[in-house]
């Protein structure tokens, strides 16, 4: 009876002395590492969003240098018609036998 009075002390001690101040201290250790990654998660968030404002920036400063350095699709048209009209000219001209030089002189 002793012995199991003993065992179960010892039991008790052991709980007491070593376990509880263990488990006390992985609970504070699991504790201490979620607040570490919650402040962690909440930095790297506030970058990110800090690096998109800047991108959307970057980007509206783009899309601005593209519209006013950039032609219009009119003007554009417009050259093409151009330049196709004094190619077809050049066309012509070869085509009817148009001689610039004769005898080597202007």
């Amino acid at each position: 009876m002793h012995e199991s009075l003993t065992a179960g002390l010892d039991l008790a001690w052991w709980i007491t002395a070593v376990e509880l101040p263990a488990m006390g201290g992985l609970f504070w250790l699991i504790a201490r590492v979620r607040k570490d990654a919650d402040s962690a998660l909440d930095d790297l968030r506030d970058r990110a969003e800090e690096a998109q404002a800047q991108v959307r920036e970057s980007l509206a400063a783009y899309k601005l240098e593209v519209a006013k350095t950039y032609v219009s699709f009119a003007t554009l048209k417009d050259v093409e018609q151009r330049l196709t009209d004094h190619l077809l000219r050049i066309e012509t001209k070869l085509d009817s036998g148009f001689m610039p030089f004769e005898g080597g002189r202007r």
